[in-house]
């Protein structure tokens, strides 16, 4: 994976170098709207099992000390605000990650990094994803790009993202690990970019 490591850090030096302009653009907007930070920092976990901190742009009202982060994100859509609705429609928020894919902690595709304890429930073969650098965008992010819109329709959102789609994500990156080409890369960059469907483990992402 020589050539995806060189491509994730060249390309994502280029992303930051051609958008500085809107970054700034979306920082002030933020700030104007949205008291507080205009980035949000947390842990998640990385390649390795290793915790690592992502950068994002901040979507939604500050949190409480007293509220609890369930790490399903449409247990949390009450603190989405109008701006970071459409930061969220047009993946702006994901802006800062090119940061985090230059630096190496983060790729450019991969599985999307998720927060403490759903590592911990990977048992077997299931844990060799763990050797793939977290992604922007991938197989599972493709099949799910509509994820909040899905779980905000079910009664437990947390049930239904614990029991049914967090497996079919494990399997999804499993079979990218096993099966990885850079060909594979460019395809599913280029999906999300355009809103493309591809053909991914014999069935339409």
């Amino acid at each position: 994976m020589a050539l995806k490591y060189l491509f994730d850090r060249i390309v994502s030096l280029i992303g930051m170098l051609c958008l500085c302009w809107l970054y700034l653009i979306v920082a002030i907007l933020i700030k104007i709207k949205m008291p507080g930070s205009a980035l949000f920092v947390q842990e998640r976990v990385g390649k390795d099992g290793k915790l690592f901190k992502i950068h994002k742009f901040r979507s939604m009202r500050m949190k409480r000390e007293d509220e609890a982060f369930t790490g399903v994100a449409a247990a949390e859509t009450d603190r989405i605000t109008p701006l970071g609705e459409k930061l969220r429609k047009y993946k702006l928020d994901e802006l800062p990650e090119l940061w985090d894919v230059f630096i190496g902690k983060m790729s450019f595709v991969g599985p999307r990094p998720d927060v403490p304890g759903y590592a911990d429930k990977l048992e077997g073969e299931d844990r060799t994803i763990l050797k793939l650098r977290p992604g922007i965008t991938g197989p599972a992010s493709l099949k799910y790009r509509n994820e909040e819109e899905l779980l905000a329709q079910v009664d437990d959102p947390v049930k239904y993202n614990d029991e049914v789609i967090w497996p079919d994500k494990v399997r999804l990156n499993l079979y990218y690990l096993q099966h990885y080409s850079f060909w594979m890369d460019l395809k599913m960059i280029f999906a999300t970019v355009l809103g493309k469907k591809i053909e991914f483990a014999g069935e339409e992402i």
